[in-house]
């Protein structure tokens, strides 16, 4: 059984989002593994980081962290980045020195030691964009980011991105592959 900690960021509860959420937990839950999901706009997360401490919301969700195997992180894509609310919940939870901390080698040169190396990470992400337009012109932006400028900070290798283009414009048909997909994933943790 693997515990997991799933951050979800989209304020529709109708969203594709929410059926990637729904379908996910359900999937892990019925094969025997537990889910400690966080919605951030239901819980109103302030993602405004201003260098303040950590308060106990942060600190709690750290926490959550440290209990896990797995973290899933659901959101879409905006302006080739995650909503503001989850952006700044990376920058206040997934900051140094907690999530990481720099090596220095001389002067101001270093490299980051991740301190989540045990973990797994699972994004699953929504573009209204068809992959084309993403994997060419865009060159793939966010998956770069969130892998290396995000979880490989952590010391987190082990990540599984998940993406559906265009799904604003595809069929249900089309949405119910995806979703099947995200069983998939579930099973395959």
């Amino acid at each position: 059984m693997k515990k997991i900690f799933l951050i979800y960021g989209h304020y529709n509860d109708k969203s594709f989002n929410a059926a990637i959420k729904e379908t996910f937990i359900k999937t892990a839950k019925e094969n025997g593994h537990s889910v400690d999901a966080i919605d951030l706009y239901k819980e109103k997360f302030n993602p405004v980081f201003a260098g303040e401490e950590p308060d106990k919301i942060v600190l709690d969700h750290r926490k959550r962290i440290e209990a896990c195997d797995t973290i899933v992180l659901i959101a879409p894509i905006w302006n080739f980045r995650m909503p503001a609310i989850v952006e700044g919940w990376i920058d206040k939870v997934l900051a140094p020195p907690w999530a990481f901390k720099f090596k220095q080698l001389w002067g101001n040169y270093g490299y980051p030691i991740g301190n989540l190396r045990n973990k797994k990470a699972i994004i699953f992400c929504t573009y209204g964009s068809p992959r084309l337009a993403i994997t060419t012109f865009f060159l793939n932006l966010p998956i770069r980011r969130l892998k290396r400028g995000v979880f490989h900070m952590c010391g987190i290798y082990n990540i599984n991105y998940r993406r559906y283009f265009a799904v604003p414009f595809v069929s249900d048909q089309k949405r119910e592959e995806f979703l099947e997909d995200v069983k998939k994933t579930a099973l395959n943790i």
